[in-house]
């Protein structure tokens, strides 16, 4: 058990007989912002004062001689107007740093009441190359899964992918009369994804509505489109009528999928092996095509949806605007899948939440869908809309490349890797004895480099927030970067190859932990907080809290390392507890990192 969580166990105990509902009350015991005051501080008397009608002080001090702390803080102090500060004894964090060392989960415990939890994240459209804008959503939902199945949780992760809609009737369309055979047969995908370029943008310069997503540059401009536009006239409708046949069954339209599919599908899973990432189902929307017909009927059986104007929805108090869930041609849509696809959960996984880490855009479709959720009887689980902001550009635009499309996934990733290589090279090329590494070396740290600077930049933004996206910041070597907390790591690394340590013989013989120097504790109290931080990162669904913490810990070790000598330590003893503190260090950074999906190298 970490500090905090520590704490308010004990805190708990003291608040016995003043409230029934101590835990927001218990919010209130967190880290002090300035250490002249301690380490943590608990602000719940002025709360708690108000409520039972006397003093704060007069509160906080009878808290206080409740409070059984001894073994682990000094005697508490109450400051102001009932503050009660406190500051961690050395040999109480000496013993859990112990603890820790000699603990795979570096003292990390398994959540008592675990939960099952279903993950939906990713889901691109497979029709199409992935871009940046499903970087998000990958990286953040894979995070997720991560931190929550170490702590305990039965995570379930489902890439509910787009396998079925309108983009594979555009595609349909362009094969049928576009097709080069012989680009196809040489670079299946490539060719896919022109085809269904090149329709979309006949149906954007034939009227069709903007698709913001995929970024199409104005067509209009383009002399070659208006001759293919006037070949085939109501390109919109001829798309939408290859999509209806696709669902309607249409044995070449279905052939023509079942074609597709296997293509598009090893394209993504090559992204997702570099990425790292990957599923415990991917069960796209094609999945629950044969569930539709009878969800509607069933939601119109129980009253939950009924017509209007020929069409299906289901009409709510809130949100006032109602969810369709069958054209008046007898369509159905995205939220109909949407809706199967909960059913489907529900039945099979039987969860306690279920997070959909989507784009704040569907924010609507979400209250929708969770209000329709309700009314089908599905009360005891929580649904939770994960929405993120964008990926803007350095003119804090949308990022896009020069001709103003979506910049493509695989593209982003390998100018980061081709980046994240010069600045290896360059850093092995000023060895003072030579270079350490060879070229292959350099590669796959350099790849390890770029996967994790992307990643990193991400998940250290508010998930909610747009950020803006940029190389030269997400390489830096100092600052909140993955690139810095791998040179954290790899520091450690250096010291141990130089100091010819036993790293095995240190772990199972742990001797005291000294914590006399200012940045030794410093270091101490930090890596005790890494439970805390997941904690943190799990209670809201943001993987920032674990980033915030890593960089904090890796900014105590820079401090640590500059002003406690580890090899020439003053004393055999010294020396012993400064390498505990490095290894300690480097082995909750390692996993931090891997939480968010990060590789760490041993040099760099």
């Amino acid at each position: 058990m970490g500090i905090l969580p520590e704490l308010k166990h004990r805190f708990r105990n003291a608040l016995a007989g003043f409230t029934n509902a101590p835990e927001e009350l218990l919010d209130q015991v967190r880290r002090t912002q300035d250490a002249r005051f301690g380490d943590y501080q608990a602000n719940f008397a002025m709360p708690l004062g108000k409520q039972l009608g006397r003093p704060p002080r007069e509160v906080a001090a009878e808290v206080v001689a409740r409070l059984d702390v001894a073994d682990m803080c000094h005697r508490p102090e109450i400051a102001g107007p009932g503050f009660i500060n406190l500051r961690l004894r050395e040999q109480w964090l000496s013993e859990r740093l112990i603890e820790a060392v000699c603990d795979p989960r570096l003292g990390v415990s398994v959540e008592a009441q675990p939960r099952t939890i279903v993950i939906d994240y990713s889901a691109p459209n497979v029709a199409k190359p992935m871009h940046v804008g499903h970087i998000r959503s990958t990286v953040i939902g894979d995070a997720l899964c991560r931190i929550l199945r170490f702590l305990g949780h039965r995570v379930i992760s489902d890439n509910h992918i787009g396998d079925w809609g309108t983009q594979f009737g555009m595609i349909i369309y362009g094969y049928k009369h576009f097709l080069d055979a012989e680009a196809f047969a040489q670079a299946p995908i490539r060719e896919l994804s022109r085809l269904y370029r090149l329709v979309r943008r006949l149906m954007d310069y034939q009227g069709a509505e903007r698709d913001e997503q995929d970024g199409i540059e104005d067509s209009a401009q383009d002399d070659r489109l208006g001759e293919l536009s006037a070949q085939h006239p109501n390109i919109n409708a001829r798309v939408l009528h290859e999509t209806a046949k696709l669902h309607a069954g249409d044995a070449e339209n279905v052939a023509l999928w079942r074609k597709f599919m296997p293509i598009c599908l090893r394209e993504i899973d090559r992204i997702y092996a570099r990425l790292g990432v990957s599923f415990d189902y991917t069960l796209g929307e094609s999945y629950y095509n044969d569930r539709l017909p009878g969800l509607v009927e069933e939601l119109i059986r129980r009253g939950i949806a009924r017509e209007s104007e020929g069409a299906t929805a289901i009409f709510f108090d809130h949100p006032k605007t109602p969810m369709l869930i069958r054209k008046q041609d007898g369509a159905f849509l995205y939220a109909t899948t949407d809706l199967a696809t909960l059913q489907y959960r529900m039945e099979t996984f039987r969860p306690d939440t279920i997070l959909y880490v989507v784009d704040h855009r569907q924010s609507l479709h979400f209250e929708q869908l969770f209000a329709a959720a309700r009314l089908m009887g599905y009360t005891g689980v929580e649904l939770k809309h994960v929405r993120f902001g964008a990926v803007l550009g350095e003119d804090g635009k949308p990022f896009r490349t020069r001709q103003g499309d979506t910049v493509e996934l695989e593209a982003l990733l390998d100018e980061a890797v081709a980046r994240a290589l010069q600045i290896v090279s360059a850093n092995d090329d000023q060895k003072p004895d030579g270079p350490e590494l060879s070229p292959e070396a350099r590669r796959r740290i350099a790849e390890i480099v770029g996967m994790g600077a992307i990643k990193y930049a991400d998940l250290s933004q508010n998930r909610e927030s747009d950020y803006v996206f940029s190389f030269d910041k997400m390489l830096a070597m100092n600052g909140n970067t993955a690139t810095y907390m791998q040179y954290a790591y790899a520091r450690v690394q250096s010291i141990f190859a130089k100091g010819g340590v036993d790293v095995e013989h240190l772990r199972r013989c742990p001797g005291p932990i000294s914590l006399e120097a200012a940045a030794e504790r410093a270091l101490a109290v930090e890596l005790l907080r890494f439970s805390e931080a997941l904690e943190l990162a799990a209670a809201d669904y943001r993987p920032n809290h674990l980033t915030a913490y890593l960089f904090e810990l890796a900014n105590r070790y820079s401090t640590f390392f500059e002003q406690c000598p580890v090899l020439r330590a003053e004393t055999p003893q010294l020396r012993q507890s400064r390498l505990l503190l490095c290894d300690l260090t480097a082995r909750t950074i390692r996993k931090g990192l891997e939480l968010l999906g990060i590789d760490v190298v041993d040099r760099m």
